[in-house]
């Protein structure tokens, strides 16, 4: 069965089960230049707008060969801007944020909207063009090169509520959304207006799923009362998810949101996203029993394999168990696309990558 088959039918766009549940990764650049090396296929590197995206989106001829069963694609930079860094390395994105790279992800040092207080304010501010030359370039060409053969994935993580962050500040825009300062729903309004531009380019160049990244949950639970997201944040979706069905009716729209977000999944379904990612282990409400018996005929499931401990730390028998038991319960009766609940970092050495890989296939097949 050809990996783009086996994820339809996996997420259930396609009657009947897989030959088996289907595998994905991404990996941090020194685990993604090793296995390239090693396996003597060039990785490809595309740049993203927010930068850490960048890692979700390259090595896809890489992790091809890995056994990956998805390509995933998005924006790129726009053909003429260039990144310089200043003499401390800090650099300025196309998002006007100052940037620095933190010890596994990057951080901002300056918020382009640090100051917004009004409507004004944000209707001032000037995105990126999301249609500027050069922006699509790769994902055309990968889904050219793969669409036969693999299930592709349009990212656009970093998307309304994150991109909303990483633009005035965490702590700012969480005390604004409580007080319903007055510039908050103007932004969300103009992330949404973007992002929609970039998940329609994707579409129209042929991507099966478009990926949304927003990190609703800590590990303990919500960032902010059901009730707020509902009222501030659940519109915007909404109507973002309604304009990309529109555009192809087949599409998957997937959701990525990290933490304890049990408490929105119903919401989440009703907005229509089909697949919920990256079911973050070892947090309140999210055992896998649980998400299967409450939500496995709303949803598919995409991840549950911990990266923090597991992968990392745990022992082969630990890992091997961990992958038959996310198989045994979110793979039941399909379903489940099995893979970490984030990318791969440097504290995973490279046999142990390959070890995931392989425990996956293994027990993966339905009998």
């Amino acid at each position: 069965m050809k990996p783009r088959e086996r994820v339809l039918k996996a997420f259930r766009k396609l009657k009947g089960l897989p030959d088996r549940v289907p595998v994905q990764f991404e990996l941090c650049q020194p685990l993604l230049d090793f296995f390239s090396a090693q396996l003597g296929i060039p990785a490809r590197y595309t740049p993203n707008l927010y930068e850490d995206v960048t890692y979700r989106i390259s090595g896809n001829e890489v992790r091809t060969a890995m056994g990956c069963d998805v390509v995933v694609t998005g924006a790129g930079p726009a053909k003429d801007f260039v990144i310089t860094p200043d003499e401390k390395g800090f650099w300025r994105n196309e998002y006007g944020m100052v940037m620095k790279q933190g010890p596994i992800y990057v951080e901002p040092v300056e918020f382009s909207l640090a100051y917004a207080q009004t409507a004004a304010d944000v209707e001032a501010y000037p995105f990126p063009d999301p249609h500027a030359a050069g922006r699509f370039e790769d994902a055309g060409q990968l889904v050219n090169q793969y669409q036969n053969d693999y299930f592709i994935i349009g990212d656009i993580e970093v998307t309304i509520l994150t991109l909303a962050q990483m633009l005035v500040g965490t702590e700012k825009l969480f005390l604004d959304m409580a007080l319903k300062s007055e510039y908050v729903q103007p932004l969300f309004q103009k992330c949404t207006e973007f992002q929609i531009e970039v998940g329609l380019e994707l579409i129209n160049r042929g991507v099966d799923a478009i990926w949304v990244g927003d990190d609703f949950g800590s590990q303990q639970g919500l960032l902010f009362s059901p009730r707020m997201f509902r009222e501030q944040l659940r519109p915007h979706y909404e109507r973002m998810i309604k304009i990309f069905k529109k555009a192809n009716p087949n599409l998957v729209p997937i959701l990525h949101t990290d933490g304890a977000v049990s408490t929105l999944l119903k919401d989440i379904h009703e907005i229509g996203f089909e697949v919920f990612n990256p079911v973050q282990p070892d947090v309140p409400g999210h055992s896998p029993q649980a998400l299967k018996d409450a939500f496995g005929e709303q949803f598919a499931f995409w991840g549950a394999i911990d990266q923090l401990y597991m992968l990392p730390r745990g022992s082969d028998a630990e890992l091997e168990s961990d992958i038959q038991e996310k198989i045994r319960i979110l793979g039941k009766n399909g379903g489940y696309m099995i893979s970490p609940a984030h990318i791969i970092q440097r504290d995973v050495p490279p046999e142990r990558v390959e070890k995931f890989i392989e425990l996956c296939i293994q027990y993966g097949s339905y009998k």
